[in-house]
């Protein structure tokens, strides 16, 4: 890192990104999207690197969404391939900041040797319990959300659980991750205004943030701008401010 960020008085316990610009990046320099996303998972390593040095606890990655799946099975497959690349470069360095991995999402529509990769890694990483890094892959909240809603519903007809007990808590019990807190912060590239089904039930109310910078440009220094666009925010869920 050549800078040294200013301390934060306040720092997100969970800071999720949606990673958006890496096609654009690539179009703008001549070269394939895989290049793009290539560049791009060197930006996830820094926000890791950042994540650690100011303490966060949990970093949410949306790297791949159900709906990504409607892309050029090339791209598809370039991703897929990057996906087990950057595992094997990057394990190391999980190991020796002690973060686990973690992933969610439909994991049963990936590729066999995608998901043993990633179980290997998950298990490698399963005792580290200071910080967590999250993969959102083959993700998508509608998703997630409707298939808590049948969990609940199989549970209610086996005499489980009450339909007078479902409610908030009990929805966010049945998610993916329930044991993960809820994003204080949002990160999103390229400028996009929108949240892609992404975490829609988890950032009810946490704070946004968008740049204009694309993903793979997205390194250490961005990183501790969004945080220290974050300490200035005043968080009152709703209530108001006392004087």
């Amino acid at each position: 890192m050549d800078f040294d960020p200013q301390p934060l008085e306040k720092v997100p316990r969970h800071v999720a990104i949606i990673m958006d610009g890496n096609g654009r990046w690539a179009q703008e320099r001549g070269l394939s999207r895989i290049e793009g996303h290539k560049e791009g998972a060197q930006s996830v390593r820094a926000a890791l690197r950042a994540a650690k040095q100011a303490g966060i606890e949990f970093l949410t990655v949306y790297a791949f969404s159900t709906e990504n799946w409607k892309r050029p099975p090339q791209e598809i497959d370039g991703l897929m391939k990057l996906l087990i690349s950057s595992l094997n470069a990057y394990e190391q360095e999980l190991h020796e900041n002690k973060i686990r991995l973690r992933v969610m999402g439909q994991l049963e529509r990936l590729p066999l040797p995608v998901r043993a990769r990633i179980q290997k890694a998950i298990d490698a990483t399963a005792a580290y319990t200071g910080h967590t890094f999250i993969i959102a892959l083959s993700y998508g909240s509608r998703t997630e959300i409707a298939e808590a809603a049948k969990r609940i519903t199989e549970k209610v007809q086996s005499g489980e659980l009450k339909t007078e007990d479902i409610d908030e808590q009990a929805i966010s019990d049945h998610l993916y991750l329930p044991d993960v807190p809820d994003p204080e912060l949002m990160i999103r590239t390229s400028g996009e205004l929108r949240l892609s089904n992404f975490l829609l039930w988890q950032l009810s109310y946490s704070e946004f943030y968008v740049t204009d910078t694309y993903w793979p440009d997205f390194r250490e220094e961005q990183f501790f701008k969004a945080l220290e666009a974050y300490n200035l925010r005043d968080r009152r869920y709703g209530a108001v401010k006392k004087k």
